[in-house]
């Protein structure tokens, strides 16, 4: 018999309902409309993103997306990974004499600095919290060397792909900001924007940045890690985008953020806080606007109501949990099921969630600039 009806047949799936569009369906492509694709590995040869769905006509150059990348890149100060890449993108398709062409859009970045030798234990054992025992239990083999697809390195391609998006929605200033380190908050009556690249925490609280030097830096030192939260805001969406109700804005956000490697938990708006108001507390209290709009005192919901945007500013918070690769030995097991102790060699950032602030900012405006397609696709 042939191997694929063999492999259906073993799943107990009927030939006649398991079509070939479905067995094909791809999971590393994200959006509707836009839809971007992501490929390559943290030890490859480089990575990158294909987007596709990009309207003809638009502006575009390398220098418009390079420094995006820059804000992620590795290396720029002790509190990050010090493996070296200069993440410099290269345009590659769906261009012509400097904009886009609506063709698809390939975006490639090189690896220059990968050390594979790093990995020769992780080969051998898994390391906890890591993505390596999953991998090898759904695939049967993996890419150890770095984690292959599971490494952050991965959401370079995304920060690529996010800076097309950008220029779908010019309208929208999106800025994101690392508002906790280890459980350390900022003090939001303390923030300034402006402060965000001042500091290599992109923090808004000068205050909190200098504390957290010293947390990262006690980590780093003891060959631990940190976590962190990550809190973004889109100011200048419209009223409208987002559809009930399998396609909510907010519903998006999530998927998009959950995406993203190491991140645990995603809010909108008030999030889980919501869950400890009442009704007349957690309500968006509205007045007559001058321009015919409401006029919102609150925002607890985030900018989105019943999946669709309210013309508020969106606000999505994102928890990332600590680097799973560290120096410290851990408990764990090796292939063969054989107790083992690991600790990871090699360079790794002791806070992943700090260069998660411009990767956050590439999957809001992904997710933004595939629903307002999606809006003018239905509406007009």
């Amino acid at each position: 018999m042939p191997a694929k009806w063999c492999a259906r047949q073993r799943l107990g799936v009927d030939n006649r309902t398991f079509s070939d569009n479905s067995a094909a369906m791809s999971v590393n492509t994200f959006g509707r409309v836009l839809r971007f694709t992501t490929w390559g590995e943290s030890h490859g040869p480089a990575l990158g993103a294909v987007v596709d769905g990009c309207p003809p006509g638009l502006a575009i150059h390398e220098d418009v997306i390079q420094p995006y990348l820059d804000a992620r890149r590795p290396g720029q100060s002790r509190f990050t990974t010090q493996r070296q890449e200069p993440d410099q993108v290269r345009i590659l398709s769906g261009t012509f004499e400097g904009r886009t062409t609506g063709t698809p859009i390939s975006l490639m970045i090189e690896n220059v600095d990968q050390r594979s030798k790093d990995y020769s234990d992780v080969a051998k054992a898994y390391r906890p919290g890591h993505a390596d025992y999953a991998y090898d239990a759904k695939y049967g083999f993996r890419d150890y060397r770095g984690g292959g697809r599971s490494s952050a390195r991965e959401t370079a391609a995304r920060v690529a792909a996010g800076g097309v998006a950008r220029l779908i929605v010019p309208e929208v200033q999106i800025v994101a900001y690392v508002s906790e380190i280890g459980g350390d908050a900022i003090d939001r009556d303390a923030m300034d924007l402006t402060e965000i690249g001042n500091n290599p925490f992109f923090c808004p609280d000068p205050a909190a940045a200098a504390r957290w030097e010293g947390l990262v830096d006690a980590a780093r030192k003891a060959g631990s890690s940190l976590g962190a939260v990550v809190e973004c805001i889109a100011s200048g969406v419209p009223a409208g985008w987002g559809a009930p109700l399998y396609g909510k804005l907010d519903a998006d956000l999530a998927a998009a953020m959950m995406g993203i490697n190491a991140v645990k938990g995603v809010e909108i708006g008030d999030g889980f806080e919501a869950a400890r108001l009442t009704g007349e507390q957690n309500a968006d209290r509205m007045r007559p606007g001058n321009d015919g709009r409401p006029l919102f005192l609150d925002n607890h919901a985030g900018g989105i109501a019943g999946g669709i945007s309210t013309g508020q500013p969106v606000v999505v918070r994102v928890a990332f949990k600590p680097t799973s690769s560290i120096l410290t030995p851990v408990e764990t097991i090796n292939r063969e099921g054989e107790a083992s102790e690991i600790f990871t060699k090699g360079r790794h950032d002791p806070c992943v969630g700090i260069r998660g602030v411009p990767v956050v900012e590439a999957m809001m405006a992904l997710v933004l600039a595939d629903h307002k397609l999606l809006h003018r696709a239905q509406c007009g």
